[in-house]
């Protein structure tokens, strides 16, 4: 995965209000790609959490994948 790919959680993150299927994108790739800085946002643009996340903890996006939509707490 690269910087700016859209990334999908594989693990829950409840402390960040995050849960598995999220998706989010990629803003920083770590040494060797270990781990990703990843940013997931409202639909309004609003950032809910940008996480550092090893990478078995998130996945690319698949092509034939779609989004699904919860609320969040703001």
């Amino acid at each position: 995965m690269k910087e700016l790919d859209a990334v999908v959680l594989a693990v829950d993150l409840p402390a960040n209000g995050l849960e598995t299927g999220d998706v989010g994108t990629v803003v920083l790739v770590h040494k060797n790609e270990a781990a990703y800085e990843v940013e997931f946002v409202a639909l309004n643009g609003e950032t809910i959490a940008v996480v550092t996340l090893p990478a078995a903890q998130v996945r690319a996006a698949l092509p034939h994948e779609i989004p699904h939509v919860r609320s969040v707490a703001v």
